[in-house]
């Protein structure tokens, strides 16, 4: 039998004295967070953004910029707005909306009614917002985008839903200033905050339960664990708010530091390089591609980013090469990390100070070491511990991991084995306690750092009537990581397009999922049983 090398947790001697073991957080929910940067600087900078994303600036002469206590002062009008509109405690409503002001504004309005928000991507399109609403039982959604329409009447179901757009938001800002939110019993820490949701591994996408709890310990371990603390800290919100990344190491961390949030829309590496300049931004995170991006940015070398301390990655795993130019280039190192929307961001991270190690064999960039009061540990195929050096399924558990998926116990019951987490990708971890992610899940593609399941994009291929069989798989990409190819075999007699599948994709579903190649075969790969092989199609 294997003995346990994960109990005694060497990776704390990779810590330093300052990184904390153990914490106690000092809120248990969202609001708390906010009260106490209230105050501890009301009149500090909050929200940086830019004045046309309709947050409401310019009357008061804070045209572009709000102080915490603004930010309190309008998501409580905007609270006591959409409680007007009928959004009560217990309720959900979905959020489509880039990275702007009104995004948190809209968060915090909602944790004050004692409703949850339901984050959806930005890109989406009809089918797949309907789902998420439908879903999640959604009051209402909050989008500009003209696919909401259509998806909100495809949406079954007696819950009253209703369309909010980013300028109803601002009008009932405006209406009811110096209101307040209806009275109602303190949140507590298990009380829903926002559904985010995941794919699984049919693809069908399921509501991760983000908890008070879940936010605010995640919140305060990540930037406790990567020391940003100080009271000049900036943040350049690249993340989008509408993935975990965005909501914790984002919102989330933004509260808990009481740091200035730049918010850039969307991320431009142009316009990056300038905010980071013009605010002196001290941290940021973001995916591979991002930085990726930034360095390939017109006037990148000529850029002064000397204010940042903290360059922080996540969404995938970052090639050593990235990291080394980065700090060759700007001074700063990507930090890399590793969690999932279910560990509620980071469930390992690199120390402050200490330069991740390569694995040996594999050329992985280590993804670091457990944070804090997470526990971790790597099983065979048949749930026992493995040894030092050799591979497995990672697990963990601690305070940042969900409970569970919205109204879904089946999926609860496959993704836990017990309290751990199955996360179903593939490492091991070294003596010193660093680990190493070897593979991920098999058929998962992750481009650009969105997670995308094959079986979706292979769902959406075979509604058009020409395709007889579909497969997708990832193929590597030098700039995204990897890149969705679709493998189609054609009824017989009937002739298709790669523009015409690939126009056919993109009409129903995120760009990111889009194929960028689909290659038109006569038969596709098959087991004995008639099951396809992707593996096959991976492999050439």
């Amino acid at each position: 039998m294997t003995t346990d090398p994960y109990t005694a947790r060497p990776w704390e001697a990779l810590l330093g004295a300052a990184t904390p073991r153990a914490i106690t957080p000092g809120h248990d929910h969202a609001l708390g967070m906010l009260a106490a940067a209230v105050t501890r600087a009301p009149d500090r900078v909050a929200l940086r953004f830019a004045t046309h994303d309709g947050s409401g600036g310019g009357a008061n002469g804070d045209e572009g910029a709000l102080t915490f206590a603004q930010v309190d002062a309008r998501s409580d009008a905007l609270a006591a707005g959409l409680h007007e509109l009928g959004v009560g405690a217990g309720d959900r409503v979905a959020a489509q909306l880039q990275n702007v002001a009104l995004y948190p504004l809209t968060c915090l309005a909602l944790w004050k009614l004692g409703a949850a928000g339901v984050s959806v991507n930005a890109m989406y399109r009809e089918r797949e917002i309907g789902h998420l609403v439908g879903d999640s039982g959604a009051v209402a959604l909050i989008s500009d985008e003209p696919a909401a329409v259509g998806a909100l009447a495809g949406v079954g179901g007696s819950a009253p839903r209703a369309r909010i757009t980013t300028a109803d938001l601002t009008a009932l800002v405006e209406a009811h200033r110096g209101a307040a939110p209806p009275a109602r019993p303190p949140l507590h820490g298990a009380e829903l905050a926002m559904l985010t949701y995941t794919s699984g591994t049919t693809g069908r996408p399921k509501g991760a339960m983000t908890s008070h709890a879940n936010l605010t310990f995640s919140a305060e371990a990540y930037t406790r664990f990567f020391s940003i603390a100080g009271d000049d800290e900036v943040l350049l919100a690249i993340a989008p708010f509408f993935h975990v990344t965005g909501l914790v190491a984002g919102i989330g961390a933004w509260l808990s530091t009481a740091a200035t949030m730049v918010l850039p829309y969307r991320f431009d590496p142009a316009l990056a390089l300038e905010l980071i300049e013009r605010h002196r931004v001290t941290w940021t995170v973001g995916a591979t591609t991002a930085f990726v991006a930034l360095m390939n940015a017109p006037g990148a070398d000529a850029a002064d980013l000397s204010s940042l301390r903290r360059v922080l990655s996540g969404g995938a795993p970052i090639p050593p090469s990235v990291v080394d130019e980065f700090a060759r280039r700007f001074g700063t190192p990507i930090v890399p990390g590793y969690g999932m929307t279910e560990t509620t961001v980071c469930s390992h991270g690199v120390p402050p100070d200490r330069r991740p190690p390569v694995h040996p064999e594999s050329g992985a960039l280590s993804v670091g070491v457990p944070m804090v009061q997470t526990q971790a540990r790597i099983v065979d195929d048949h749930g026992a511990v493995v040894g030092v050096g050799e591979i497995g399924e990672l697990q963990v558990r601690g305070p940042s991991v969900i409970d569970g998926y919205w109204r879904d116990p089946a999926a609860t019951a496959a993704a836990f084995d017990g309290d751990w987490l199955r996360t179903g990708d593939i490492a091991s971890m070294d003596a010193e306690g660093w680990f190493y992610l070897m593979d991920r899940k098999r058929d998962m593609i992750i481009a650009s750092g969105y997670k995308v399941w094959p079986r979706e994009v292979e769902d959406v291929l075979y509604e058009h009537p020409a395709v007889l069989e579909a497969a997708v798989v990832g193929a590597p990409d030098a700039y995204r990581g990897e890149t969705v190819v679709a493998h189609v075999a054609p009824r017989p007699g009937m002739e298709v397009t790669e523009a015409e599948l690939v126009a056919h994709c993109r009409a129903l579903l995120a760009a990111y999922k889009v194929p960028r190649s689909v290659q038109l075969r006569a038969t596709l790969p098959k087991t004995a049983s008639g099951k396809i092989l992707r593996r096959e199609l991976r492999g050439e």
